[in-house]
């Protein structure tokens, strides 16, 4: 008697962590196929993740390889690049209709900044997010899935996003001067209380809150950036023409015009 109790306990703890190893396993590309799903419909670009370990019992859970594609016209193959993030949620809540996120930590995100005669790629990504993931999409083809929702219909809370360490690589092509690169740092981004209270958000509202903050932060530090290109490399270069005040004007002036075209 006392071998078959001990042959069902071994088995029933089997058991537990097969099922446990299996809701891992489904979890973690349940999340791959939502950022890969509801990605590309929110930002209108292609949208790959590496890799997603998510544990249901600690709650934990890590994020690689996260690249956000750039805009139809600009010639680098991205836009955002997250090489790992990290996240804490409540394990109860994952059988709750809205998930609880404690926190996400993303580290070191590389942003791509690429300045044409006729705009920017990140200007162009923040209209997509303005256009992505609405009513139209909705309407267009009733029988799919609700844009920027899962199959399960989950909402989100997330109590605390932090984005420190960024790099903004800037790619400046620069009326008279030709092309110009930088490399600047991007300030720390903190956002906290994401759908906090009543039902939580959808993934593809949270996406678009915290893309929004991300590249509305990038194009103040690149534009910046820019114009501090177009001064630095006037002025270093004035001593080789005659008319150095006027190149200087026509540079900045055109510099300025090439912001006024985004407004």
């Amino acid at each position: 008697m006392k071998k078959l109790i001990k042959i069902v306990l071994v088995l029933l703890v089997v058991l537990i962590i097969a099922a446990a190893l299996g809701i891992h396993f489904f979890l973690d590309s349940a999340v791959k196929k939502a950022v890969e799903t509801i990605g590309p419909q929110i930002t209108k670009v292609d949208v790959k993740l590496d890799s997603v370990s998510i544990s249901i019992l600690s709650g934990s859970g890590k994020i690689k390889g996260l690249v956000i594609g750039n805009p139809e016209g600009f010639k680098y193959k991205s836009s955002i690049s997250l090489g790992k993030a990290s996240l804490e949620l409540k394990p109860t809540s994952l059988l709750s209709d809205k998930i609880v996120v404690r926190s996400i930590a993303v580290e070191s995100p590389e942003i791509t900044f690429e300045q044409t005669l006729s705009g920017n790629n990140l200007l162009a990504l923040r209209k997509n997010l303005d256009s992505g993931g609405g009513e139209k999409e909705k309407t267009k083809e009733q029988t799919k899935e609700p844009v920027g929702q899962d199959a399960s219909g989950k909402k989100l809370q997330v109590d605390d996003f932090l984005i420190t360490g960024g790099k903004i690589h800037i790619f400046a092509k620069l009326p008279a001067l030709g092309e110009k690169t930088a490399t600047v740092s991007l300030p720390e981004i903190h956002l906290k209380d994401l759908g906090a209270g009543g039902n939580g958000i959808t993934p593809a509202e949270l996406s678009k809150k915290v893309l929004d903050v991300l590249l509305s932060e990038s194009l103040k530090v690149a534009e910046k950036a820019v114009a501090d290109l177009a001064k630095g490399a006037v002025i270093m270069g004035g001593n080789l023409g005659t008319n150095t005040t006027g190149k200087i004007g026509k540079t900045l002036e055109g510099v300025g015009d090439l912001f006024k075209k985004k407004k």
